[in-house]
C-alpha cells in the first residue's frame, strides 16, 4: 500500500543544529526532498537560483502570497521567505517526504494549512544559551552585530517550543540524529499516511463475512 508523504518541519533558533541535522536526515534517506524556499533577499556568492532558493522580487513574492501560492511565508531580517505550495502538495500525494527548515511562524502556518494532516513538526532546543552563543561564534559566518541579533531572536523562537509535535534537546548531535530518524520512521506509519488501510480493512471485513 502506497503511503502519503510527510511534511517534515524542523525548527530551532540559529545555532541549535537544525541545518546539520536536516542534512544528516537526507543523507540517511536520499528520497526525502528538501523544500526549496522562495525569498526576496539577494543571492549570496555561490547560491544558485532554483537550487538554493527561488529568488524573487518583493512584488512577485507578494503577488504569489495573494494568489494563495505559498504554503507559508514570513518576514525575517528585512526579507520575505516562503514555501511554494504546488510542488509540496504533489510530492505528498506521490508518497514523497518533504523537509522544511523553517521558523515557528512558518511551522504554525503549515500546521493550519490544507496539508496539516500530513505534517510532522520537530523543534530543536540547545543545551544552554551559553552553548548556543558559542556555536554561533564558532561558525565564523557572522559578525558580532548579526550574532547579537540572532541571540536576541533566539528566545522568541524557543518560546514557541510547545506548539511542536516533538522537541529534542540537541546536546549530542549523533544521539539527536538517531532520535530524529526514529520519529520520522514512526510517523510514516501513522494511520493518516496510509490511505490504502480503509480498503484493506473493508477487504478483511468482506472475507470475514464470507466465511460466516
Amino acid at each position: 500500500m502506497q503511503r502519503r508523504g510527510l511534511l517534515i518541519i524542523l525548527s530551532s533558533p540559529s545555532g541549535a543544529g537544525k541545518s546539520t541535522l536536516a542534512r544528516r536526515l537526507r543523507d540517511w534517506d536520499p528520497s526525502i526532498l528538501f523544500s526549496v524556499s522562495a525569498t526576496t533577499r539577494a543571492p549570496r556568492p555561490g547560491e544558485v537560483n532554483g537550487s538554493d532558493y527561488h529568488f524573487m522580487t518583493e512584488n512577485a513574492f507578494k503577488k504569489a502570497v495573494n494568489n494563495g501560492e505559498m504554503l507559508e511565508h514570513a518576514h525575517v531580517f528585512g526579507n520575505f521567505y516562503g514555501s511554494p505550495k504546488g510542488p509540496v502538495r504533489d510530492a505528498i500525494i506521490d508518497g514523497k517526504d518533504v523537509l522544511f527548515d523553517i521558523d515557528w511562524q512558518g511551522a504554525q502556518q503549515m500546521t493550519n494549512s490544507e496539508l496539516a494532516l500530513h505534517t510532522l513538526s520537530i523543534f530543536l532546543l540547545p543545551p544552554s544559551i551559553a552553548e548556543l552563543k558559542r556555536r554561533l561564534e564558532s561558525r565564523g559566518q557572522d559578525g558580532p552585530e548579526v550574532i547579537a541579533r540572532r541571540m536576541q531572536k533566539s528566545w522568541d523562537e524557543i518560546s514557541h517550543w510547545g506548539s511542536y509535535d516533538f522537541v529534542l534537546v540537541n546536546e549530542d548531535l549523533d544521539q539527536t540524529e538517531q532520535r530524529l530518524k526514529s520519529i520520522v520512521t514512526a510517523a510514516r506509519l501513522r494511520r493518516t499516511q496510509q490511505p490504502g488501510l480503509l480498503d484493506h480493512v473493508r477487504g478483511l471485513q468482506a472475507e470475514f463475512e464470507e466465511g460466516e
